[in-house]
């Protein structure tokens, strides 16, 4: 069994990919720090247009080793067809009270693709009702019952919509290592051979759209790359001189 805070944080995704894309500087500064960093993919990306289940679960696996992430699963839900119901919101508060994170990240409040503000829904319900004792779950590891656990702190990463954030993470020094994360994903992104269909994110425009907004989500904050997150909740600190 896993004892108290497992990990530090557990970064869920409602498709592989979509945590490198939006926090994957932030996770391998964490890892490299020795912060125990867990992610969750809710679906396989059965719906994507290019690739296949079985080349993304081998480029999520190929991801977590360039992140240097210890733990990665996925809960193998419908993409595309994934509700915030009972069903999913028990699978996802399984795998809260399992890893026992301090902190979660989840998908953007709100976003182009629908799966990512309900996979935000999802898991930020699910952390607050992981909480109440009164709700029954068994540890699909073990098959013991599972104590009630609530994560510190929610933070939804930005994706394809601009959107302001609460508070932004300094990732320089880190932006190669998330790139490289990113293009592991080689059926996904530009990759010059492959003759897979184009979509809005395979061209290397986009890959420089990526290295634009790290760079203009820092720019503010004094940063030269960073990532930015929003809380649905008030962000605090105990002491005014820890915010830069």
């Amino acid at each position: 069994m896993f004892g108290p805070h497992d990990f530090d944080i557990v970064a869920f995704g409602a498709h592989p990919d979509d945590i490198e894309l939006s926090a994957g500087g932030v996770i391998a500064k964490e890892a490299q720090r020795g912060k125990k960093v867990a992610l969750v993919d809710l679906t396989r990306g059965q719906l994507g247009t290019r690739g296949s289940v079985e080349i993304r679960a081998e480029e999520a696996e190929a991801a977590r080793v360039i992140l240097g992430v210890e733990h990665r699963e996925n809960l193998g839900m419908e993409d595309g067809w994934f509700e915030v119901d009972e069903v999913h919101l028990r699978a996802v508060v399984e795998v809260l009270r399992r890893l026992r994170p301090k902190v979660v990240l989840a998908n953007a409040l709100s976003d182009r693709h629908p799966d990512h503000g309900r996979g935000a829904e999802l898991v930020a319900r699910a952390c607050f009702l992981a909480g109440l004792p009164r709700i029954e779950t068994v540890d699909i590891e073990s098959g013991e019952q599972q104590p009630p656990w609530r994560p510190r702190a929610v933070y939804h990463y930005i994706q394809d919509r601009d959107r302001t954030p609460d508070v932004v993470v300094d990732i320089s020094g880190f932006e190669e290592i998330k790139m490289r994360a990113i293009l592991a994903y080689s059926s996904q992104f530009h990759n010059p051979d492959s003759d897979e269909r184009e979509t809005p994110i395979s061209s290397p425009e986009f890959l420089d759209h990526l290295r634009g907004r790290m760079r203009s989500t820092g720019r503010p904050a004094g940063f030269a790359y960073a990532e930015g997150f929003e809380s649905v909740r008030a962000i605090g600190v105990s002491d005014l001189l820890d915010l830069s």
